[in-house]
Formats: structure tokens, C-alpha cells, sequence
């Protein structure tokens, strides 16, 4: 990992940047526009966004106006829950590759769990990857025992799990079992929202090195080989996040990072007991 443009690779043999930019709150109209148009010119070339979003549209049109080459590019959707099942997942993935602009999506994921939903929007996930139309298939906020469904049931594992991973949700069964199965973790809301950024044990590591806690975080992530996809609206908070590339932990240092887990999520919805109403 030695830039933006330092990849992964995932267990379809696609490369997927370790860096991206996370757009979600990030508002149509100009914000979002921004962002992405900002995030590129600085280097990133990893934009993750959702169906959810309401954004979608806002990010192909900034992809469009930056000038660089739809394949330098990797971009991320996901399926929402209102539109899980066979045809619902064709016809949303449809909807959403329209509304970006773009021929075929690099990654698309299901973004939560909704019952048993989810198997039957996996084989109209494996028909777009089978038709071209994906370059890589995979899921968001799944645990072991979905996971491990998926993989008995069907042809094709996920490449990618993106979850909510940060110094106070470590989620270590999670992200052994990916290990294990060859499933690249990701992490959203790496810096819960911001508020790991106060956090003593993470300042006495940014002192250290000369950097913020922010960066300190990301290159925590990036030391256990975790994707991870920042989000910001202000051009000098995408960049400063982009700045991970000079440094590295020590195994003492993670471990000290690791010990501050506390189960605590961003949010209150725990994949196992969520109830979307949709079941």
C-alpha cells in the first residue's frame, strides 16, 4: 500500500483500492458533486455510495465531469432493503446503474440483512455478475451465520463484507471469519462519526507520528487490511484522509487500538436483531 491507487484483491481476482471516499448524508445538488469532483482530483479513485443515498444520480455526474476513464474508476451501490427478492434486486440494480450513468457497477452490494430475502436477491446478484453487468458481488452488514448460508447455497461467495468497524467495534469473530473465507472486510463509519477522534489512547499515537487521529485510524484499518471509505463533504478533511500512506503501526500500537472495543455502534442496528418491517 503505497497510495490511493494501491489495491486489494478480492476472491474474483478484481483489484479494489484500499482508500475510497463514503458518501452517504452527502446531499445532491452540489454537495455530493463536490466531494466526488474534489476526491478525484486529489487521487482517490474509490467512490462508494447507495441506493439509499438519494445520491447516486449527483455521483455519475460528478464521475462524468472529472475526465478520468470510467476503468481507472471503482464504484460501489448497494441494494436497499425495500427492494430485495429476484426481479425487485434487477430491477433496482437497473435503476441505480442508470441513474450513476455508467455501463456496469465494479461492486454491488445487499445492504442489510431482511429475513431470508437476501438469498433470493444473491441469484439476481449472480446473474448480473454472470452477464457482466457487476465486476464483483457482495454484502453489507452480514454476519458469520449469513454468510456461511450464502456460501453453502450458491455458486459464488462474497468478495466483500462492509461493515461498521471502528476502534469501539472491532468485531473480531466477523472479521476472523472473513479472513478465513477470503472475504475482504471494509469499514464503514471508520471514524464513528467522529467521535473516536477524541479518544486519549489514539491522540498519544497522532502525537507520535506526527499526524491526526483521523489518519491514525485509517491506518489502523489499512494495518489489518480492511478497505476503509472516509466520509467528507470539505475537500481538506478528503484530503487529510487520503494522507496514510507514510506510516505504519506497530503490532503493540494496534493491539492498544484493538483493547479499546466496546461493543458501541454508530447506529442501533445490530444485523441480528433489526427490524426493518420488511421481513
Amino acid at each position: 500500500m503505497t497510495s490511493l491507487t494501491s489495491c486489494t484483491t478480492l476472491n474474483n481476482g478484481v483489484k479494489m483500492p484500499w482508500v475510497g471516499l463514503g458518501v452517504w448524508e452527502s446531499k445532491e445538488g452540489g454537495e455530493v458533486e463536490h466531494a466526488v469532483r474534489s476526491a478525484i482530483e486529489l487521487g482517490y479513485r474509490h467512490i462508494d455510495t447507495a441506493a439509499a443515498y438519494g445520491n447516486e444520480r449527483g455521483v455519475g455526474q460528478a464521475i462524468k465531469e472529472s475526465g478520468v476513464r470510467r476503468e481507472d474508476l471503482f464504484l460501489t451501490t448497494k441494494l436497499w432493503n425495500n427492494s430485495n427478492g429476484y426481479e425487485p434486486a434487477l430491477r433496482a440494480f437497473e435503476e441505480s446503474r442508470k441513474k450513476l450513468g455508467v455501463d456496469y457497477i465494479d461492486l454491488y452490494l445487499i445492504h442489510w440483512v431482511i429475513g431470508e430475502k437476501y438469498l433470493e436477491s444473491w441469484r439476481a446478484f449472480e446473474k448480473l455478475l454472470h452477464d457482466g453487468y457487476v465486476r464483483a458481488i457482495g454484502v453489507s452488514n452480514f454476519e458469520p451465520h449469513h454468510l456461511q448460508r450464502i456460501i453453502d447455497q450458491f455458486e459464488t461467495k462474497p468478495a466483500v463484507n462492509q461493515i461498521e468497524f471502528h476502534p469501539y467495534l472491532t468485531q473480531r469473530e466477523l472479521y476472523q471469519y472473513c479472513r478465513s473465507h477470503q472475504i475482504q472486510v471494509e469499514a464503514w463509519s471508520p471514524l464513528m462519526r467522529g467521535a473516536m477522534l477524541t479518544e486519549p489512547t489514539i491522540h498519544r499515537m497522532a502525537e507520535k507520528y506526527g499526524k491526526t487521529p483521523a489518519q491514525v485510524i485509517l491506518r489502523w484499518d489499512l494495518d489489518q487490511e480492511v478497505v476503509t471509505i472516509p466520509k467528507s463533504v470539505h475537500r481538506d478533511r478528503i484530503e487529510e484522509n487520503s494522507k496514510v500512506f507514510d506510516f505504519h503501526l506497530t503490532e503493540d500500537e494496534i493491539a492498544q487500538i484493538n483493547g479499546l472495543h466496546r461493543n458501541q455502534r454508530s447506529f442501533s442496528y445490530d444485523p441480528n436483531h433489526v427490524d426493518w418491517g420488511l421481513n
